[in-house]
């Protein structure tokens, strides 16, 4: 499943910047550009309004969790991961070991070892690297859930920031269910979309990816992978701008269970394209009775949808490109959509190929249920 940008969607994307491996100059801490401290409010929820109350909720989260976390250097660069089990098992980004001869993982405890990779998942940028080593040496993290959060809740990220193991940076959750384009290429030589994904302004920079994101709880809810910025440093890596993003823990406890077992994971596909969000010049344009859903823009042809039936626009409009006449998503299996994100993250969170979904369409002023079975994105 893929779905063509708006123009504003695109020039944001097009800055979209994986927030991961620093390449290995030989730069010490000491090359760094000197940091600004500028005082921050920390969020009241799940924080004591007290001063000392609130750091010693932070510093007691950072002792329990910490162990828990690794930076991981490779041949091309370093990015963070942290344990997910007992048997040695880490938790990073594709792209942080994609190409990788050599990976080196090290734990806060001072342990190393050589990682190798034992699955990856594109569509989602998660890989399991396994570590071998004494059972004492690896500290799982706890995993949340991801579809309990809140705008506006206190978040956490652990990683290794320009090499800087271990470092700790506090923010909220700025946004929910964004979507980001997947390194997964469909038959037509477009990207797939990478969904329910958190939007953060903890600071997460070069060397952050693959690094968890946790909850005041000490819980992960979030795989730290890319950020947004139009700031570098001097050698021109990108730096924090407030706007990250992290791929959410329920698509983690979904996808890493099956990677260790069978190297990869399934997603399930609909097999049709929309337009991001929809503009007021938009719905007038096309004839819409609603402000919200995910207009159906393209079907691909013999795809899920396409055997169903849904309709794609097919007549011309006053917008260039913009057709009418396709089909409204206004719900999936009961639930209101206001978007194609929306519709995105429910199937990749909840569903899988071979399952059956019930997609609401508004097709005119006619409200129709279409029943259509899933099936493993080509």
């Amino acid at each position: 499943m893929y779905k063509k940008k708006s123009l504003l969607a695109f020039v944001i994307l097009t800055l979209a910047i994986l927030a991961c491996q620093t390449p290995l100059t030989g730069t010490t801490p000491s090359a760094v550009q000197p940091v600004v401290v500028i005082p921050t409010v920390i969020p009241a929820e799940g924080i004591s309004q007290n001063p000392v109350e609130s750091q010693d909720v932070l510093v007691s989260l950072y002792e329990r969790v910490s162990p828990g976390t690794v930076a991981i250097i490779t041949d091309q660069g370093q990015g963070s991961g942290f344990v997910y089990d007992g048997n040695g098992h880490i938790v990073t980004n594709y792209h942080v070991v994609e190409g990788a001869n050599v990976i080196e993982v090290r734990f806060t405890s001072g342990f190393m070892g050589y990682g190798t990779v034992v699955g990856t998942d594109l569509d989602s940028d998660i890989a399991v690297v396994k570590v071998d080593g004494s059972a004492d040496e690896f500290h799982p993290v706890p995993l949340g859930d991801s579809d309990a959060l809140s705008v506006g809740q206190t978040v956490v990220a652990i990683g290794n920031p320009f090499g800087l193991d271990t470092t700790m940076t506090v923010g909220i959750v700025s946004a929910l269910g964004r979507t980001l384009d997947s390194a997964h290429q469909s038959p037509d030589g477009n990207l797939f979309t990478a969904g329910d994904i958190i939007q953060t302004d903890a600071a997460i920079n070069p060397g952050n990816s693959g690094g968890p994101l946790f909850n005041i709880n000490g819980e992960v809810i979030g795989v730290n992978r890319a950020i947004i910025s139009n700031a570098t440093t001097t050698t021109g890596q990108p730096t924090n701008s407030g706007i990250g993003f992290a791929v959410s823990v329920n698509i983690v406890k979904r996808v890493v269970p099956v990677l260790i077992e069978k190297g990869k994971y399934d997603y399930p596909y609909l097999g049709i394209s929309s337009i991001d969000s929809l503009t007021l010049e938009m719905v007038e344009a096309l004839g819409l009775k609603s402000y919200t859903g995910a207009y159906v823009t393209n079907v691909a042809t013999g795809g899920p949808a396409d055997k169903a039936g849904i309709i794609a626009g097919n007549q011309a409009t006053g917008l260039r490109g913009l057709l009418s006449g396709g089909d409204l998503i206004v719900a999936i299996d009961g639930r209101e959509i206001r978007t194609f994100d929306e519709l995105l993250s429910y199937l990749i969170t909840h569903k899988g190929p071979g399952d059956t979904v019930i997609l609401t369409v508004l097709r005119g002023e006619e409200k129709t249920d279409i029943s259509i079975t899933l099936e493993k994105r080509p």
